[in-house]
């Protein structure tokens, strides 16, 4: 291995010739593209089908409900679409409450 390199020898042997500096590579010129508008076709419009429900399970809440305490009351059915009695007597309950002061639950059966 030759120890006696110049500065210059050992510039060009670690970042190349000073020639590379002094060429810079064009930079093309991009040529102005026209403006285009895409518009979309005029479509009738298409009725969407209606997907058949699949058969739920449905509760049948009966609850007794009042406005006066120990007073009248009344029989009010609700039905909740769900398979827990608890969520079903939650909904009836809180639908009730809506405009009854009073609810008492009788019963949660299946339809």
């Amino acid at each position: 291995m030759n120890a006696d390199l110049t500065e210059e020898e050992m510039r060009r042997a670690l970042f190349g010739t000073a020639e590379r500096e002094s060429q810079v590579p064009a930079v093309p010129v991009q040529e102005p593209v026209p403006e285009v508008v895409f518009a979309r076709p005029v479509a009738a419009p298409v009725a969407k089908k209606k997907v058949a429900k699949a058969f739920t399970q449905r509760l049948k809440v009966t609850l007794r409900v009042g406005n006066v305490f120990e007073g009248e009351t009344y029989e009010l059915i609700h039905e909740a679409d769900t398979l827990s009695s608890l969520l079903a007597e939650q909904e009836a309950v809180k639908a009730a409450r809506k405009k009854y002061k009073y609810v008492e639950v009788v019963s949660v059966k299946s339809m």
